[in-house]
Order: C-alpha cells, then structure tokens, then sequence
C-alpha cells in the first residue's frame, strides 16, 4: 500500500509541475526578461562595432548592460560600472545577447562603465559627474 502511494504521489508531482510549465506559456519569459534590465531612464548609450553599452540612472542608482548588435551567438562580454570612491560591479561571461545589468550605488558621484564584446571594447570615461 505504501508502494503506490509513493509512486501516486511522484506522479502528481511531476503532473503539477508539468500544468505550471504549460500555463506559464510565452508571457513568463517576457516578464522574467523585464525584470532583468536595468531601472531608471537610459541616460546614455555608447554604440561600437559588435553591440552597445546603456547606461541606465534612478535616483540613487546606476545601472550599466552590454547588448549585442546580432543576438543569438555565444560569445565573451562584459560590463562594468564604477562609482567614484567605490568598488567596481562586474559581470562577464559567454552570453548571446547581453552582459548585466549591474548596479551601484551613485547619488551625487560620477560614474564610470565599460562594455565590450568579444575584442571590441568601449568605455565612457567619468559621467554624470
């Protein structure tokens, strides 16, 4: 008896999980895609030869994402965002469409940030100073 209640309850596990997955549908990955940009309003965008690097303000933070100008293909990227007297935020890795977002905290600092794609790079210099 204990036998087909285990199995019994595997089995409607793994049938709720499959519902979950169905009704999600297409509209959950683009509110999952929402939530992984940056806040605020994009105060500058830096375009080089493979993507471009946005740069996004809120009142106290800025943000900084690297996007590829032909999404699809895995390759190394990067972003960085410095503020000044702070610590750098960094994410790099093999992506196929963007690095980032990253954040830091910023209310009344300049900030700096870097992007690059593959050998092409490109930096802002002290911004919003």
């Amino acid at each position: 008896m204990r036998k087909h209640l285990k199995y019994g309850i595997y089995g409607l596990a793994i049938l709720i999980a499959a519902a979950g997955l169905t009704l999600a549908g297409p509209g959950a990955q683009s509110a999952e895609a929402a939530d992984s940009t940056c806040a605020g309003r994009k105060v500058k965008t830096v375009s080089f030869a493979t993507g471009e690097l946005r740069i996004y303000k809120s009142r106290r933070y800025v943000c900084a994402m690297t996007v590829s100008k032909s999404p699809g293909v895995r390759r190394h990227m990067s972003v960085t965002i410095q503020a000044r007297g702070s610590r750098t935020a960094k994410d790099s890795g093999h992506f196929t469409h963007r690095a980032g977002p990253v954040k830091v905290y910023a209310l009344n600092r300049c900030v700096r940030a870097e992007g690059s794609i593959g050998i092409r790079k490109v930096s802002t210099g002290w911004i919003l100073c």
